[in-house]
């Protein structure tokens, strides 16, 4: 069980986003529109709200002034920014219509830790000119496969469906926007109960998505979509196992593929079938896949696209991931500290998912909010076959110039039955393990089952 435990916490590593795919066939005229003057070039509305989103400007893509560390921590270009306001428990009824059922409940909940300090709105980052083209390329050629469990045709670095419409195309964007080409770190998972008890965990992990390679063209090879290389650090029980693998573009060809190395037998053998709802070590405060806040195969849920609405999100946040913030300040008690939070009011796509009748999971139905200038996942609301709100989460990005995309920082998975929270990703205290992206020396090689034997040994 305890190499079980470890395989499924190298497994939340090996749930890296898939590379880009595509949509339904659009006309060549609503092609046409993308990077006009009314979307941008994945389909964003970019004229701002009344109510405070922000106009795209599209300004930046790897650099801003001021910018002093471009492969590590910075600060970022809205450092010197105040909070506009803050929403609590007591004044959240007048936020309502912008708030997700989660962000309510964590407010109702927890109305001495738990706020939101909303900061002005910003959408400055832009899309490279390739990830441009490929969304241009795979709105015309890409397209869902394997009744929805795959995507053909399909090029990385952009989206798979500008113009998204249905659940699925949706979901899939979700799973398959532009992310980092490859990225190493140390990171540290802190499960936080209400006794202000912390349960630790730490790996050593790289993962690579051979078609988000900025000198490639963006082809799925052999079905692979992210390789991935983990070492377990804690907890001391499971230290030096090694976990290498990679996740498929088309999961009608089977789910993820790890192998493990146990250094107490000094064996490698490949893992089981580790997905879905699996729960996740030491505590069980999420399931395998919650990261991300949605991975992997979505053939349990049927997907419904809800539409489009303006929300309260985590957004642009930089500081949480500082160096100079230590744990011991930021992990405090019942949710992470909103002293280091930043939430923006954005648009969000609102995408629901309901368990289909005869399958198995122990979330009856899932609401996701994707940022319309990314789709990337930032907020998750999750339900218990009951139907009543149990977990919710989220995640903290912050713009990586160089990676020229939006990266993963903390996250965060609330689950308000148990009154605990996993913050995940946490890098602060790494040193130099912090965030490395799209370096130039991995290859495939390195994420071999032989790599894993000859690190082992």
């Amino acid at each position: 069980m305890k190499l079980l435990a470890a395989i499924a916490s190298i497994l939340l590593l090996a749930c890296m986003p898939l590379p880009t795919a595509a949509q339904a066939k659009p006309s060549p005229e609503k092609i046409a529109q993308l990077g006009g003057q009314q979307l941008t070039c994945i389909g964003a509305e970019k004229a701002g709200s009344k109510n405070g989103v922000a106009a795209y400007s599209g300004q930046w893509l790897d650099r801003w002034p001021g910018l002093e560390n471009p492969t590590g921590y910075d600060a970022g270009p809205y450092a010197a920014e105040k909070p506009l306001f803050t929403i609590t428990a007591d004044n959240s009824a007048q936020y309502a219509d912008r708030l997700s059922e989660g962000q309510k409940a964590l407010l109702k909940k927890y109305p001495k830790h738990f706020r939101m300090p909303v900061y002005a709105s910003h959408r400055d980052f832009r899309f490279p000119d390739s990830g441009c083209a490929a969304t241009r390329k795979n709105a015309t050629e890409a397209a869902l496969s394997n009744k929805g469990l795959g995507l053909k045709n399909a090029v990385g670095g952009g989206v798979p469906f500008p113009f998204a419409s249905d659940g699925l195309q949706a979901i899939w964007n979700v799973l398959a926007t532009r992310h980092v080409w490859n990225e190493t770190a140390t990171i540290d998972i802190a499960n936080v109960f209400a006794n202000g008890r912390i349960a630790w965990g730490k790996r050593k992990y790289m993962t690579l998505a051979p078609s988000a390679d900025p000198k490639g063209d963006g082809k799925v090879v052999d079905n692979i979509g992210a390789y991935f290389y983990d070492v377990t650090l804690l907890p001391l029980r499971d230290k030096g196992t090694i976990g290498v693998g990679f996740q498929p573009v088309d999961f009608s060809d089977g789910s993820t593929r790890v192998w493990a190395y146990n250094p107490g037998t000094r064996r490698l053998r490949q893992a089981p079938d580790i997905a879905f709802d699996y729960a996740i070590p030491p505590s069980g405060l999420r399931t395998v896949d919650d990261d991300h806040l949605f991975n992997g195969s979505p053939e349990r849920y049927q997907w419904k696209l809800i539409g489009k609405r303006e929300l309260y999100i985590p957004y642009n946040n930089f500081r949480i991931n500082d160096p100079a913030v230590k744990y011991s300040t930021l992990l405090t008690p019942n949710t992470i500290n909103p002293d280091y939070m930043r939430y923006e009011l954005h648009r969000v796509w609102v995408i629901e998912a309901t368990l289909k009748p005869g399958m198995r999971h122990v979330y009856g139905r899932r609401v996701i909010y994707a940022d319309e200038d990314t789709w990337l996942a930032h907020w998750a609301d999750n339900y218990d076959s009951r139907g009543a709100l149990w977990r919710t989460a989220f995640v903290n990005y912050r713009y990586a110039p160089d990676a020229q995309a939006f990266h993963r920082g903390v996250s965060v998975y609330q689950d308000l039955s148990s009154d605990a929270y996993e913050a995940g990703y946490l890098v602060n205290e790494a040193g130099k393990d912090w965030w490395r992206l799209n370096r130039t020396d991995l290859n495939a090689k390195m994420f071999s089952p032989e790599a894993a034997t000859r690190s082992g040994h």
